[in-house]
C-alpha cells in the first residue's frame, strides 16, 4: 500500500503564489509517476501536472507557464508551486502515485486551494 500526505494549501489572493507538498510512504517501490489532480466544485477531476521517475513533466494548459512540479527522490516527497494564481484555480487538489505494473493508482486525501479575487 501507498501512502500520500499532502500540505500546503490554503486562502491566497489572485496573483499570489502557494506551494503543495505530497509525501509518499510505504511500499513505494514501482512508483513509475506522480502528479497533482484538481476537483472544483461540480467539475470532474482534471489533471494538472505529473512528473515521471525520468523527470518529464506535464502541464494542463491552463497552468502552463504559472505551475511548477518538482521532486526530492530522497524524501520521497513531490512539490507544486503555484504562482500567479487565478481564482479559477480554485479547488481540492490531491496528489496522485501511478505504478505501471500491475497498473495501479493511488490518491491522497486532498487539500483545499481558495483564490480570492
Amino acid at each position: 500500500q501507498v501512502k500520500l500526505v499532502e500540505s500546503g494549501g490554503g486562502w491566497v489572493q489572485a496573483g499570489g503564489s502557494l506551494r503543495l507538498s505530497c509525501a509518499a510512504s510505504g511500499f513505494i517501490s514501482g512508483i513509475s509517476v506522480m502528479g497533482w489532480y484538481r476537483q472544483a466544485p461540480g467539475s470532474q477531476r482534471e489533471m494538472v501536472t505529473t512528473i515521471t521517475n525520468g523527470g518529464t513533466t506535464n502541464y494542463a494548459d491552463s497552468v502552463k507557464g504559472r505551475f511548477t512540479i518538482s521532486r526530492d527522490t530522497a524524501k520521497n516527497t513531490v512539490y507544486l508551486q503555484m504562482d500567479s494564481l487565478k481564482p479559477e484555480d480554485t479547488a481540492v487538489y490531491y496528489c496522485n502515485a501511478e505504478k505501471s505494473s500491475p497498473r495501479r493508482n493511488y490518491w491522497g486525501q486532498g487539500t483545499q486551494v481558495t483564490v480570492s479575487s
